[in-house]
């Protein structure tokens, strides 16, 4: 008899858990790349989209971007440009990088994390449970 009361709230905790770790993800998600070309330049119409939802200072991620591509970037506005041409599939493969790397806590998988320096080095801080890891990149 108690043994099937176990079992229903075992279940009932799993059902709970799973919504969890879905609402999570589909909270966060990134808008598709509006990549457009004029001549051998790659224009990012929509880049400050990126930086503003990661919360994450524009300049870092564009530098990301640039040292990743290996090409020359700069800023217009809301824009981003960069020298040659980039297929609209390669920022989506970035920026899950750039998410898994400086963004999602490495011990609960949360996005929600800050980025604090301490003596030159920078962690990443998680709002979520608290941890605190060190980043290996200098581009957060």
């Amino acid at each position: 008899m108690a043994k099937t009361d176990y079992e229903k709230l075992l279940k009932r905790i799993q059902d709970k858990i799973s919504e969890k770790k879905t609402d999570s993800v589909e909270r966060f998600e990134l808008p598709a790349p509006d990549v457009v070309w004029e001549g051998q330049r790659t224009i990012l119409r929509n880049f400050l989209d990126f930086p503003k939802i990661l919360r994450r200072d524009p300049d870092k991620f564009l530098q990301y971007l640039s040292k990743e591509f290996a090409t020359p970037s700069e800023r217009s506005g809301e824009k981003a440009i960069f020298v040659g041409r980039r297929d609209p599939h390669d920022f989506v493969n970035l920026f899950q990088i750039y998410v898994k790397d400086y963004l999602e806590c490495p011990t609960c998988k949360s996005p929600d994390t800050r980025i604090e320096k301490e003596n030159r080095i920078s962690f990443l801080v998680c709002e979520a449970c608290g941890a605190k890891s060190s980043l290996k990149g200098k581009y957060a």
